[in-house]
Order: C-alpha cells, then sequence, then structure tokens
C-alpha cells in the first residue's frame, strides 16, 4: 500500500517548512536552493499557496514569500489541501463507482476510519510542530555524536 505525497504536495510542504524557518519574508531563488525544488516547479506551487490564502507574494527585486498565518496554526493538512484539493477518497475500492451511490460495500468502513485517522493526523501537525521535532532530533544526534567524540 502506498500513501506517497505527488510531488507538488511534496513541494509545497518543503516550501512552506522553509518559509516557517525564515521567519519572514523569503525569496523563490532561496526556497528552491534551501529546499531543493526544481525553481520551474515553484511559481506554479506558491501561486496555489497564495490562492489558498497561506502565504503572501511580494512582487519585485527584493520581493519574495511570507505566511500569512502563525507557523503554528498552518497544518499539514490545510497545506496539502491547498496543491490537491478535498483529500476524501471519491471512488470505492470494491466497486470503481461514487462511493455511496449505491450504497457502501464491505471495505468503506475500514477505508473511510483509516482515511479518517490519516487526515486527523495531517490536521493535527502544524508547520511549527514539524520544524520542533527535526530541531529536537537535530539536537539530539549532535550531542550522541558529542558523546562518541569523547
Amino acid at each position: 500500500m502506498r500513501l506517497d505525497l505527488t510531488k507538488r504536495s511534496d513541494y509545497a510542504i518543503r516550501a512552506m517548512l522553509a518559509l516557517t524557518k525564515a521567519g519572514g519574508l523569503l525569496s523563490s531563488r532561496k526556497i528552491a536552493e534551501e529546499m531543493k525544488i526544481p525553481p520551474r516547479f515553484l511559481p506554479q506551487i506558491m501561486g496555489d499557496l497564495t490562492r489558498a490564502g497561506l502565504v503572501d507574494a511580494t512582487p519585485g527585486r527584493a520581493g519574495g514569500y511570507r505566511l500569512t498565518k502563525p507557523s503554528d496554526t498552518v497544518t499539514m493538512l490545510e497545506v496539502i489541501e491547498a496543491i490537491e484539493g478535498d483529500p476524501h477518497r471519491q471512488i470505492c475500492v470494491m466497486r470503481g463507482t461514487p462511493c455511496g451511490r449505491d450504497g457502501e460495500c464491505g471495505v468503506h468502513d475500514i477505508f473511510y476510519a483509516a482515511e479518517g485517522a490519516l487526515l486527523a493526523r495531517l490536521s493535527g501537525a502544524t508547520l511549527q510542530s514539524v520544524i520542533d521535532k527535526y530541531h529536537a532530533k537535530e539536537a539530539e544526534l549532535s550531542s550522541a555524536s558529542a558523546g562518541e567524540a569523547n
């Protein structure tokens, strides 16, 4: 079973994490460099994030992007929805037609519960919580390697 993000969602999350770390205005060139995003994809992704109200764009040489809301209020689910749209499963696993049109199939409840758990986890993870966990793991690794050096 695969639960991969699309490249677009992957890049959007990376861009939003770069903006979270920066805490202010960041150019698209800097976002692309820091997060290893192909520069040709970034304008489309940032356009989607801007239309969703998650970032503000400032045009010009000294321009760039910044978060519109505090990073501890923006969830991973919001970022993914800005790029992918509605994350709910639309097609029945058993029938290959829209869910609920002919009633519910035998696996509906299982997949609906799994989807609900995933969406709940994504809506509970904020950009800031992801950055905080990343920094905590970096500090843990750094202190472990310093201990080994002694």
